[in-house]
């Protein structure tokens, strides 16, 4: 018989769905003559009628009955077949907004967006840098990177890697005030803030071995942004915690120094989240893939 008629079943399952020839000729866009012409040609190929033909109204035959789920099936793929070729062959145009944090983004994402803009020229991105937590859906926002361990929320989520958080210092200030080997012992050195850590006011860490501490810092200075503790590091003023892609460079240099490498803190991760409930353009999803494939990438992702 050859290759199956599968535009005329399609018809005949958009006949079947709306109960008439010219209601179905409208919706596809045909002529009325050539739906009656499809659904003549394949009623003739299987030998029985689909439907029987009134003055007011189509109604399916006990072999239409039986076949109509099968139309209907070849109807709704080729639809979402060509729903998918179209979402693949847009161009990404149009303007993203997106939401970082202040270090990191200036860090980890400014410098590897011009290569992202240019693979995507029609793409503009409106780059919002801030450390306190945006509401998306309230501001505009097609996404955002949370450096946290996420709370259940309407948010669409995407992990990108896990993020730790160190307890570090420069080796002339542990010269100078001694390196520390319990948490209880941080309540005796100058502890630098970062005022959006998840509790500012308790330091909370766990040993390998399962135990748990907690301490209360103190110090002569809090920041709400973690590169703004960096100079103090660096000139020995005291200990922080900071995530690891802030100071691994410093690390690696020897600038900076690990204590506490047996403790963790609470874990975090890095994540792409976008609000709930919209379809997301190709702009959109092709700048996700390409920060989720670069940062994943990064030495100091986990």
């Amino acid at each position: 018989m050859g290759l199956p008629d599968l535009e005329a079943w399609a018809i005949f399952a958009k006949v079947a769905q709306s109960g008439s020839f010219s209601r179905a000729a409208v919706e596809l866009g045909l002529a009325k003559a050539t739906v009656s012409k499809a659904i003549t040609r394949l009623e003739r190929r299987i030998g029985a009628a689909l439907l029987h033909r009134t003055s007011r109204r189509v109604v399916l035959s006990e072999v239409g009955r039986n076949l109509l789920a099968h139309a209907l099936q070849v109807l709704n793929e080729g639809e979402a077949a060509e729903a998918f070729a179209v979402a693949q062959s847009e161009v990404p145009r149009g303007t993203v907004r997106l939401a970082v944090p202040m270090s990191f983004g200036l860090a980890h994402v400014a410098p590897i967006l011009p290569e992202f803009l240019t693979s995507y020229p029609e793409v503009m991105i409106d780059f919002h840098l801030g450390d306190e937590i945006v509401d998306l859906v309230g501001g505009g926002f097609d996404v955002a990177l949370r450096i946290a361990a996420l709370p259940d929320s309407t948010l669409i989520a995407r992990r990108v890697c896990q993020v730790r958080r160190l307890v570090v210092g420069a080796p002339a200030y542990f010269d100078r005030r001694g390196r520390p080997t319990h948490p209880s012992e941080l309540a005796n050195h100058d502890c630098l803030g970062y005022a959006y850590l998840p509790s500012p006011e308790v330091w909370r860490l766990t040993h390998v071995g399962g135990d748990e501490a907690a301490v209360t810092p103190r110090g002569p200075l809090r920041a709400n942004n973690a590169d703004a503790l960096a100079p103090a590091l660096l000139a020995g003023l005291g200990l922080a915690i900071q995530p690891e892609f802030t100071v691994w460079e410093d690390l690696a240099a020897g600038r900076l120094e690990q204590v506490l490498t047996e403790w963790s803190l609470p874990l975090i991760a890095l994540h792409m989240v976008t609000p709930p409930g919209r379809l997301r353009p190709a702009r959109v999803g092709v700048l996700i893939d390409f920060l989720v494939k670069r940062l994943a990438a990064e030495p100091w992702a986990k």
